[in-house]
Formats: structure tokens, sequence, C-alpha cells
């Protein structure tokens, strides 16, 4: 064999070999970041940590139980996969309802705290998905957003149900819950939405799964994360820079409260300012003084609450 075609066979092996490598990379890190192991026991395990973190929340819990307020409801979509939701009405009758989004690697019971704060301090029904691949819901993968905000748009749409008709609604969601809650702002079909609430979202999942991809790993972007996003769009229908909350905010017109920990690492707080200035309708901004990612009204409940009451008050009506 010619010196040269060893040398061209060499290439090509080490190129094979290399984009076996790549691909067997970015094929993992799609199944790290869109299909984590489910627990079976997190609902124990979810309910302990909002018993640790929020006091006398075991005492409300254990009180809806009694009244038999804490209610299960299920929906089935398109594909035949079911998506599971709890559900609390108020003690008064009331239009004002809470639709409550959790964030990445959660469920509904971890947004608990905030259905507390809508349900007993300012009065309100409340109803919290376990968006797809969560909780109780079935599905193939953690949507980042993109695909939970229509099947949160399909849940509101059967508000009415547990609730009656006429309804005043707020969407607030944490962390990827506010991403969701952002992706969904630009829809204008739902007119029963007064206004959204959105703490700590990312602008979208390319640019924080970049972030994470340096941090945890010390890599860049390219090649794994283009690759990434391939294998995402051709597995599950969506590419990573589909799941915008900067492109869909910018077409909301109703209100929405921004907040954001001033400490906050994980999803920078950098993140909300290009956030705050692409919303083009009523908006407010609250930045929480040496927080980090998530735990703003952890760290001041009552300011959360009043700010969210205030704004709600002033923007929605309430």
């Amino acid at each position: 064999m010619k010196k040269s075609h060893k040398i061209g066979l060499s290439i090509a092996i080490l190129l094979i070999l290399l984009t076996g490598v790549l691909w067997g990379g970015a094929s993992y890190l799609v199944r790290f970041a869109l299909t984590p192991p489910r627990s079976a026991d997190f609902a124990t395990t979810s309910w302990q940590r909002q018993y640790d973190r929020y006091p006398g929340m075991q005492a409300w819990h254990d009180s809806l139980t009694n009244r038999n307020a804490l209610r299960d409801t299920f929906m089935v979509c398109e594909d035949g996969t079911k998506r599971h939701a709890y559900y609390i009405k108020a003690a008064t009758p009331t239009p004002k309802t809470a639709v409550l989004i959790h964030g990445y690697m959660d469920n509904a019971i971890g947004m608990m705290m905030l259905a507390r704060m809508y349900e007993r301090d300012l009065g309100c029904n409340v109803f919290l998905p376990d968006l797809e691949y969560a909780g109780l819901s079935e599905g193939t993968h953690i949507g980042m957003g993109w695909r939970n905000s229509r099947e949160v748009a399909r849940w509101i749409n059967t508000l009415p149900t547990h609730f009656g008709d006429s309804l005043s609604v707020v969407v607030h969601g944490i962390s990827m819950g506010a991403a969701t809650t952002m992706m969904l702002s630009a829809q204008d079909s739902i007119p029963s939405i007064a206004a959204y609430v959105e703490d700590c979202g990312y602008t979208d999942a390319w640019s924080q799964f970049a972030k994470e991809l340096k941090e945890d790993f010390g890599l860049p972007a390219f090649p794994l994360l283009y690759i990434s996003s391939w294998i995402c769009d051709a597995k599950y229908g969506w590419h990573f820079t589909e799941a915008s909350a900067l492109n869909q905010v910018a077409k909301c017109r109703r209100p929405m409260l921004f907040i954001h920990g001033d400490a906050d690492k994980f999803v920078p707080t950098a993140m909300v300012h290009p956030l705050y200035e692409a919303h083009p309708g009523p908006k407010e901004l609250w930045l929480a003084p040496n927080t980090k990612h998530a735990l703003s009204y952890n760290n001041y409940p009552e300011e959360y609450t009043q700010r969210v009451e205030t704004f709600l008050h002033k923007h929605a009506g309430w």
C-alpha cells in the first residue's frame, strides 16, 4: 500500500472515531439533560422538603387533607400519554386562580409553598400541573418550557371545569417553570389569563445548556451542543434554540412581574435584564437581595407575598 493511501486511511479512521465519540457524547448529553432518572418516592421526599423549608407547611397540608381540598385530575394528550395536576378550591368561591409551574427535575409538590401563599394569604383557587416527565405525569422527556407551554395552555382551558367560568388567572412559574410561563405568554388566545409572574427563568435553553456544559464539563458549546440540539430535534421534534423565553416574552402584552435573586449563579441574575427589557407591556422587576437560585420566597416570604399581591391588585384587578 502506498504511503499516501495509508495516510488517507488513517485520517478516515480517525474521522470515523471522532464522529463516533462526538455522537456518543452528544447523545449522552441529551439523555443526561432531558431524561434523568425519576424517583419512585418523589411525593414523600418532595413534601418533606416543603415541611423542612417552610414553617407551618405540614399543618397547612394536613388541613387540606382533612377537608378533602387537595385533589387530583388527569388529562390525556394527543400522543395518548397522561398528564397529572393537583387543584385546590378557595375556601370562598372566587374567580381568582393561580396556575403554578414547577422547575427542572421538580414536580407540582415543589410549588406548594406558593400554593399556600395564594390559597391562604390571597384567597385564590390554585392549580398545579406536573409537567411532562415529572411527578405523576407521563411523557418522553423534559421539554425545557417549549413543549410544556402547550400543555399548560391546554390545562388552563380546563380550569372552568374545576373553578367555574369567568376566571381571572395568573400564571406563576419558578426556574424552568418561569421559562415555561414566559413562553406561554406569547399566546393571546387564552382570555382568562390576567397576568404572569416569572421567578428566575432563563433566557433560552441553548444559553442555559451552554453555561452548564462549560461549568460542569469544561467544554465549549461547539460542537457537542450543536449535535445534541440536532439529536433533540430528530428525536423529540424541537431544537434548543427554539426554547427561547426571550423571543416569546417580547410578544407578551399582558402584565408580568419579574423576580430574580441578585446572587443567582445557576440561572445568572444577568439573564433577567434582557427578559425584562424585551417585555413590551406592563411590568415590574424585583431583585431579591443576597438570594441564590429559586430562593426568593424562601428568604423573603412576607415581601414576596406583598409584591405579588400588590402587582396583581394594580395590574390584574385582583
